[in-house]
């Protein structure tokens, strides 16, 4: 019995996949490809980082994208595992279209969002090559999914950011004069800028600037949105629901942030600017996320309901 064991434990080990996809040998020859591909797209990866570090509350969920892009590929190991990996050289295309869409948006448009989009398809370019259609087809989200850690080009966030400033300020102004009674100011407000004045008449401004938009807090709230989708919510209309509502999450989101904002410039205007300003920035994705949850508690409820009421 004990050489049966032993020679039937290689081979179940040979048939072991990391996430249903690759074996060990294949793991190995995965992390070469990945060096291959860090070099390549080394200098993207650079520039990505540098506005991720220096904005964390407009670009640092870029950091966590990878990782719940893996957690998307755990949720699918029992599928993938049993597909075979077979290579499909018509995966050439894609993969270098997306490294030549790379060097072009580098040297002639010098386009950072473009070269992260090239840097996706070149991604899936190589999964198609490597592992066939079959596999390549069930990666196809998650690898989309990377798509939300790459910065929007700043030609976008400039024809978009001043609306969004006023849509900010319009909705600032309605919550923090709710709020003035209470706390014994008024507000008056023209443009993307506030003004807080006490009742001793001390004037506090308050300037709704780009950071506060909400267009690079609508990227980091749909990539939870689109994420908790996916992971969360089973139905196709439950997924598209909990996506549709990241836009107003993030408009009411942003809103309680710059009241907050606002409020604390009565106690400190220090507090409004750098290290707060992101912390609050930051936190406001714990609110939102539960949203989201409460959200997909009652979206599984009408789903039971509707189910239980047709047995």
């Amino acid at each position: 019995m004990s050489t049966l064991q032993a020679k039937v434990a290689p081979a179940l080990n040979s048939d072991r996949r990391i996430l249903g996809i690759l074996t060990p040998t294949g793991a190995a020859m995965l992390l070469v490809v990945a060096a291959a591909f860090v070099a390549l797209f080394f200098r993207w990866f650079l520039v990505q980082n540098r506005h991720s570090s220096k904005s964390l509350e407009d670009w640092g969920h870029a950091y966590i994208i990878p990782l719940i892009c893996l957690y998307l590929i755990r949720m699918r190991e029992k599928d993938l595992a049993v597909l075979k990996p077979a290579p499909f050289w018509p995966g050439l295309v894609p993969m270098l279209l997306g490294i030549m869409s790379y060097f072009y948006c580098m040297v002639a448009v010098k386009n950072h969002m473009l070269q992260g989009f090239s840097l996706v398809l070149t991604v899936y370019g190589a999964a198609l090559l490597l592992l066939g259609p079959a596999i390549a087809r069930l990666l196809f989200v998650p690898i989309g999914y990377l798509a939300f850690g790459i910065t929007i080009s700043e030609a976008i966030m400039n024809n978009i950011t001043f609306r969004l400033q006023l849509v900010a300020s319009q909705m600032s102004e309605v919550t923090l004069g709710m709020l003035a009674p209470l706390f014994g100011f008024s507000v008056q407000a023209e443009g993307n800028s506030i003004e807080l004045i006490t009742a001793s008449g001390k004037s506090h401004p308050l300037t709704i600037a780009e950071a506060c938009a909400g267009l690079r807090m609508l990227i980091a709230f749909l990539a939870l949105g689109v994420a908790v989708a996916l992971v969360a919510c089973r139905e196709w209309w439950q997924r598209i629901a909990l996506v549709l509502l990241a836009v107003p999450v993030a408009l009411l989101m942003n809103a309680v942030r710059v009241t907050v904002l606002g409020l604390l410039t009565l106690v400190n205007p220090d507090l409004a600017a750098g290290e707060a300003h992101t912390l609050i920035g930051t936190l406001l994705l714990i609110p939102a996320l539960g949203l989201y949850m409460g959200v997909v508690w009652i979206l599984n409820r009408i789903v039971r309901s509707g189910a239980g009421g047709g047995a």
